[in-house]
Formats: structure tokens, sequence, C-alpha cells
């Protein structure tokens, strides 16, 4: 019996930890990007409303005497300001989403660049379950080792869930989008071909008309 309970525990554990990586990769991004020395470059990613965001940027650099400055812009999807930043080298910014929809960082070299060349810049960008903070959890409700992996993994089950029910709903959204196209376009196609047969029927009359004026027929 005993083991028994050992082949499951080691069958078990290895699932759990690959688990919980998997799910770390999903909700966790680290991101390089290398700014030019004019122009900017942006992230963006789609969020569903009220998801938690955290995200760190940091400006890496050889010469740690004269390090450039980065200027930095992030946005709603409905173009409200969420972070802006001028002349930092690093900073952080965190927000709960009200709007769903895309939400975009931007990143631009300002005019403190010594080297003129490109600017390197690393963004770790958290949001949901990654971005929340575990060690206040385990604090406030005594969860330690195992407990708090696993709570960890239920926030993430929970996550991952509403982000399918988010998925169904714009589906829903697109195929109703789609049925009502597909209807204008059949509508429109019927009444183009009516007016197509009227005005042939109206050609045809006149034409009949003139003909018979001209004594033709």
């Amino acid at each position: 019996m005993a083991k028994s309970a050992n082949v499951r525990g080691e069958v078990l554990f290895p699932v759990f930890f690959a688990f919980y990586f998997t799910i770390n990769a999903i909700v966790s991004d680290a991101i390089w990007l290398n700014l030019p020395a004019t122009g900017t470059k942006c992230v963006s990613e789609e969020i569903q409303n009220n998801v938690v965001v955290l995200a760190d940027y940091v400006v890496v650099s050889d010469d740690h005497s004269h390090s450039p400055t980065i200027s930095v812009k992030v946005t709603s999807p409905y173009g409200n300001n969420l972070h802006n930043r001028e002349n930092v080298t690093y900073g952080q910014f965190a927000f709960t989403t009200h709007e769903a929809g895309n939400y975009l960082a931007c990143f631009w070299v300002d005019g403190h660049n010594p080297g003129g060349g490109d600017v390197s810049v690393n963004i770790d960008w958290k949001t949901g379950i990654a971005a929340k903070d575990w060690e206040s959890v385990a604090r406030k409700e005594k969860l330690e080792g195992v407990e708090l992996e696993l709570r960890k993994l239920e926030g993430a089950v929970e996550a991952i869930h509403e982000n399918l029910l988010y998925l169904k709903t714009k589906e829903a959204e697109m195929r109703e989008v789609s049925e009502k196209t597909n209807s204008r376009v059949a509508w429109y196609s019927i009444m183009s071909l009516g007016v197509c047969i009227v005005v042939s029927g109206v050609q045809v009359w006149h034409l009949k008309r003139f003909f018979q004026k001209k004594k033709l027929i």
C-alpha cells in the first residue's frame, strides 16, 4: 500500500510542477525591445475586463555610467492614459482593467542617448494570476509549501476558465455579426436582382413603344 502511494506521488508531482510552469508561461511574458534612436515601438495585449496587469521595464546598457533614458506611455483600448513617464531608465506600471480590448504600451528613446544607437529594454509583463501578490496571500491565509502551490493552481484554473468564457462570448459576438452581415448581403443581392429585373422590364417596354411609334413592328 505504501509502495502504491509512493508510485502515485512520483507520478503526480512531475505532472503538478509541469502544469504549474505551463500556467506561469501562459500568464507571464518577458519581452525584449530594441528601440531605434528615432521612432517608437509598442507592445499590446488583448485583455478582458477586471484583470490585474503588472509590468516592470528597465533599460539594459553596457555603459552603466551613461545609461540612455526612455519615455513610456500606456493606454487603454479607448485611449485613456494609464501610465506616462519621461527620461527614465526603469519603472513599473500596474492597473486593473476596466475595459476589454487591446492595451498598448509604447516606448521610445528621448534626447538623452549618448551612444546614439539602439537601446535595449527588458519588459516583464504579467497579467491575471501572475500579477497577484502571493506572498501577501500566503501570510494572510497562513499557506506554505504545497498548499500555496495548490492555491496558485486553483487561481490559474479559475483564470483559464474566465478566459474560456471570455473567448466564448467573443465568438458569439463575432458569429452574430457574421450572421447579420450575411443577412444584409442576401437582402442586398435580392434587391439588386429585383432592380435589374425592373430596369430590364422598363427598357423592353420603352423599346417596344419606340418601335411601335416608328411602325417597325
